[in-house]
């Protein structure tokens, strides 16, 4: 079956990384179960007082390009990371490795935060 692209109303283009492109995290929210969450941050991180969205797997970003392989290129994975910086690398990272299908979450868990969304792993 072939792979369907998941279409984004909030994609702007990422300022720091060219040919990313960001998403709005309420967006992300929407589609979570049509694509691939990656967080970027480090295991203390993970689970800090920010937590994680729900569904996300962590891939430290130094060992992205060591795992790289692991990530489907048929479908759409959406980087996440505390602000938007790491994240956006890792999506450039991943573009520059043969993926097409790969966005960057704006503003990261602070945004995700603040927007009041579902976050699990907090250590409180």
């Amino acid at each position: 079956m072939a792979s369907q692209s998941v279409q984004f109303r909030t994609k702007t283009s990422n300022p720091d990384n060219p040919g990313v492109s960001d998403i709005d995290p309420k967006e992300v929210w929407e589609q979570k179960s049509n694509v691939v969450l990656v967080d970027v941050r480090r295991p203390n991180e993970f689970t800090d007082e920010l937590g994680h969205v729900p569904g996300a797997t962590l891939l430290v970003l130094d060992n992205l390009p060591q795992m790289i392989g692991d990530l489907p290129k048929d479908k759409t994975v959406i980087f996440i990371c505390r602000s938007g910086g790491r994240s956006g690398r890792a999506a450039a990272f991943a573009h520059e490795n043969g993926f097409s299908d790969v966005y960057n979450m704006k503003g990261g868990m602070i945004l995700w935060n603040q927007l009041g969304l579902e976050v699990e792993g907090r250590n409180e």
